[in-house]
């Protein structure tokens, strides 16, 4: 296989195409390419179908996810699946493989010291396989959750204008990413569960409300894009 004679300490710039999900993540487990391999227990890869029409990113794991080497399972992870839920999306890790509707993943697979946000090389380390997950599962939606996700996804141009979660959240932008129709796949920037952990307020218009809103949003588009398929 292709990405067997690249030696581990390098950064890839393209995983090989003809990888599965699961070769993929089997690279992305011995991944040395940036400096968060040496704190990590494990990698933390993603939760989901291939077939799911929805997909989900993050910033990166936290302490209960790299201890458990699935994402969003902490108490954030645990706002954020009952949000979906309420959507009608739902996760591998909760009802099994076949009956999930929903791919989550980070846009960096190792735990970050401290939680800390990841920094430009260490995104730039880890976006390729990020990349390969998207143009494997091919969701006919994204959603963004947090700024981290947003500066990771959106091209340059759209994310430098995208300035605060608060002002952008709801809408649809164009990512560089092809979806099955042939058009590119629009991804919505939403808050991170650990924002709205920080906001527990749920009156009309504070940010819990808002996001569920969203998802709601999320749903209808979704229904509308699989009814044109």
């Amino acid at each position: 296989m292709v990405l067997a004679t690249v030696p581990p300490t390098q950064p890839k710039t393209k995983p090989a195409l003809e990888l599965s999900l699961h070769e993929l993540s089997q690279v992305v487990a011995t991944c040395t390419a940036c400096r968060l391999c040496d704190g990590r227990i494990q990698t933390v890869f993603a939760d989901g179908p291939v077939t799911a029409r929805l997909m989900v990113i993050g910033e990166g794991p936290g302490q209960q996810e790299d201890e458990q080497g699935l994402p969003f399972v902490g108490r954030s992870g645990q706002l954020l699946t009952q949000i979906l839920a309420s959507g009608g999306f739902h996760r591998a890790s909760q009802v099994g493989m076949e009956a999930a509707n929903v791919y989550i993943a980070n846009i960096v697979k190792c735990r970050p010291p401290q939680n800390r946000a990841p920094v430009a090389d260490e995104m730039a380390a880890c976006k390729p396989y990020l990349e390969e997950q998207i143009r494997l599962i091919q969701p006919a939606l994204i959603l963004l959750a947090g700024a981290t996700a947003v500066k990771g996804i959106l091209t340059p141009q759209t994310a430098a204008k995208a300035v605060g979660i608060t002002k952008i959240r709801g809408q649809w932008f164009p990512t560089p990413y092809v979806g099955r129709d042939g058009h590119p796949i629009p991804a919505m920037p939403i808050f991170h569960p650990a924002y709205l952990l920080r906001n527990p307020v749920e009156a009309p218009g504070s940010p819990k409300a808002l996001m569920w809103d969203d998802i709601q949003t999320v749903r209808q588009e979704l229904d509308r894009r699989l009814a044109l398929e």
